[in-house]
């Protein structure tokens, strides 16, 4: 049976002819419905719920005969909270009106705000409302084209977390069960195996199914073992970590014509790749997920000849001496360079609570999950941090969680979280900020039911229903494998520039600002003591690391 299409709500007092009109485009992909009042979109809305369709986005004029449109959006979410929300002002009142509607961005009761086009084939209007669309697509409706399909009775911890990386690397895919059509077809064509087969069984893009035991065996299925891929000669530069600041070093550097290769144990844009939405980088008026701006610089840097090895592990840099290349020691070889930048970013620091750890990936989360916040919905669920990844994370969650709390141990979420985001979270009914707690326990049957908070002031202890807990909990240092001879801080973080201590330098001056104790090797990024732990800072870094390595690569220029 063919999925009934998602519907784009169309709610134009003044100029309904003028937005169908615009709108017609989309008719093949998505049913074009319309109304004439907040009432009537409300109702229309709820009638798509009611038959288990989904609305993808609705489109209002600036001015509704029957409301504010702000206080309208609001309505409309309370039936629809994953829809996406855009204003199409016509001209004759979009300046007026812009002022008193502009500031409603910033606290997101709406994604965009936009000029009604004038004539055809306003391009740029279109391309607003396609990204948002695509951000819908991407985090709410179930892909109708796959390029992974996975068979598994039940969404346990390594399905999500296959699930989660190919998100994360941006490939649609799908999960049936093997009692499924579908399911029956690919287990049909396994290679004969004694017993039952194991799930969860992979069907990649050469459509020949695997069973996988870890991630890393996915990442190796569809990008390629490491034993089946060889770097003979010595590279200008390998980058270790592929986050926003070893992305933003492989653009720089090959576009500069340096031979580069990126290395990465995970999925392709580290730490930020999981931010569901980042409002506030630069040339990204309407925000970008992680995932797609990892992306867009993944395939940046492929299209100026960086090589890209995901699902390889680096465990460890032995540097040259005398003028020889270092050498990165990794699971399936070696990878020689004149120079190294190490941009392994950082991790999320446990809880260290035995009972929740116990639960990790069966309703305990370290990061955002956007896979798994598709899984959350009509559940009460908790986030337990209070900088912009987790406010970042509340948000997305609010879209599907019957309840979104977030719990600092801090007085408030100010000091820690960007103005925008304090802003978006007070605004939306569904999030609660609770401070002054922590989670000290948790349990439930087979997966998470119930998490214990307690209140760091009073001591006292509550337990509270609880279908999911994502933790995002600062930053631990990433680089264990890097040798002593790179100098770190008291907490693992690695030390450049002036930072490293005198009897560490080389002479009278201190390295480079982005150099590390060891010649040839630097460090940008959240990996860097001192770094400002933002996606644009870590960006910066990476792109700012180029010159250093040409002045080593070539000391005379």
């Amino acid at each position: 049976m063919t999925a009934a299409m998602p519907a784009i709500i169309l709610v134009a007092p003044e100029h309904p002819d003028e937005l169908a009109g615009e709108f017609g485009r989309y008719a093949r992909d998505y049913e074009i419905l319309q109304a004439g009042s907040t009432d009537e979109a409300e109702q229309v809305a709820a009638d798509v719920a009611s038959r288990g369709g989904q609305v993808a986005m609705f489109v209002a004029e600036s001015r509704l005969p029957d409301a504010n449109v702000l206080a309208a959006f609001g309505r409309w979410r309370s039936v629809v909270p994953t829809a996406r929300r855009l204003i199409a002002a016509h001209w004759s009142v979009f300046l007026t009106d812009a002022p008193n509607l502009r500031t409603g961005l910033a606290k997101g009761k709406y994604d965009a705000y936009l000029l009604m086009p004038r004539g055809v084939r306003d391009e740029e209007f279109h391309t607003a409302v396609c990204e948002l669309l695509s951000d819908w697509g991407s985090t709410v409706a179930t892909p109708e084209v796959t390029s992974v399909r996975l068979v598994a009775p039940a969404s346990d911890a390594l399905t999500l977390s296959v699930r989660d990386f190919l998100d994360r690397m941006g490939m649609p895919n799908r999960v049936f069960a093997p009692d499924s059509e579908v399911g029956r077809d690919i287990v049909a064509h396994l290679e004969p195996a004694d017993g039952e087969p194991a799930y969860p069984v992979v069907e990649a893009m050469d459509g020949v199914p695997v069973r996988v035991t870890s991630v890393r065996e996915v990442a190796h299925r569809i990008y390629g073992q490491p034993t089946d891929i060889e770097v003979d000669a010595v590279v200008d530069v390998a980058i270790v970590g592929a986050g926003p600041a070893g992305l933003a070093a492989a653009v720089y550097s090959s576009s500069e014509g340096l031979s580069t290769v990126v290395l990465e144990s995970e999925a392709v844009g580290g730490q930020a790749g999981t931010s569901s939405m980042i409002r506030n980088y630069l040339g990204f008026p309407r925000g970008v997920s992680g995932m797609r701006l990892a992306q867009r610089a993944r395939n940046q840097a492929i299209r100026f000849g960086t090589r890209f090895f995901t699902g390889w592990s680096v465990t460890g840099l032995e540097p040259g001496v005398d003028g020889e290349p270092h050498t990165l020691l990794t699971d399936g070889g070696h990878v020689r360079a004149r120079s190294v930048v190490v941009a392994t970013g950082v991790t999320y620091r446990k809880l260290r609570v035995p009972a929740v750890e116990a639960l990790v990936g069966l309703g305990v989360f370290y990061g955002s999950a956007m896979t798994a916040a598709r899984e959350t919905e009509g559940y009460d669920v908790v986030v337990v941090g209070g900088g912009n990844s987790a406010g970042q994370a509340a948000i997305h969650l609010a879209r599907f969680a019957r309840s979104v709390t977030i719990l600092v141990r801090r007085d408030t979420v100010e000091a820690t979280m960007s103005s925008y985001l304090v802003g978006e979270i007070a605004y939306n009914p569904r999030i609660t900020v609770q401070t002054c707690s922590e989670v000290v326990d948790a349990g439930g049957d087979g997966r998470l039911e119930w998490v214990a908070v307690r209140d760091t002031r009073t001591g006292t202890t509550e337990r509270r229903t609880c279908g999911g807990l994502f933790l995002l909990l600062g930053a631990e240092p990433h680089c264990e494998w890097l040798p002593e001879e790179v100098i770190r801080d008291g907490r693992g973080f690695v030390l450049t520039g002036r930072d490293v201590p005198a009897e560490h330098w080389s002479g009278a001056l201190p390295p480079e600002s982005l150099a590390t104790t060891v010649p040839g090797v630097f460090a940008a990024g959240d990996i860097r003591a001192g770094s400002m732990k933002r996606v644009a800072a870590a960006s910066g870094e990476g792109a700012s690391v180029v010159p250093l390595v040409h002045g080593w690569l070539d000391p005379g220029d």
